[in-house]
């Protein structure tokens, strides 16, 4: 069911990710790591895929998992390319990059602790059966 709020927060993990593509086109992101991009996308595939097996929630729960661990490793290269990157008036926007695959980290956290919540009350319900 598409109306539930694990596919909210999923599909704000899957615009993060779109947001750290757009902005990664903006500031030549990708030109030094175009591991960049292939990451975003296949958060992207990830994400939708997570929210259409809305059946399967164990499934759902890896899928986030992976997520989870693309975007933290995301986010060390991201450092990395904020830390040898130097400043001045051509990044003004320098910093706001990792920002995204942090947020979505967090919103598949939540998403994962609401999927776990129903998985209980599921199981509570065949119990009463």
């Amino acid at each position: 069911m598409l109306q539930r709020i694990q596919t909210i927060w999923t599909f704000l993990a899957v615009l993060a990710a779109v947001f750290l593509f757009i902005t990664g086109q903006d500031v030549d992101l990708t030109g030094s790591f175009p591991a960049i991009d292939a990451a975003c996308v296949v958060l992207v595939l990830i994400g939708v895929l997570s929210i259409f097996s809305f059946n399967n929630r164990k499934r759902q729960i890896l899928l986030n998992t992976i997520s989870m661990i693309i975007n933290a490793l995301l986010i060390g290269v991201l450092l990395y390319w904020l830390l040898n990157l130097s400043g001045g008036i051509q990044f003004p926007e320098k910093g706001i990059e990792p920002f995204f695959p942090l947020m979505a980290i967090i919103c598949l956290l939540i998403a994962n602790r609401y999927i776990k919540k129903d998985e209980r009350l599921v199981k509570s319900v065949d119990r009463l059966r």
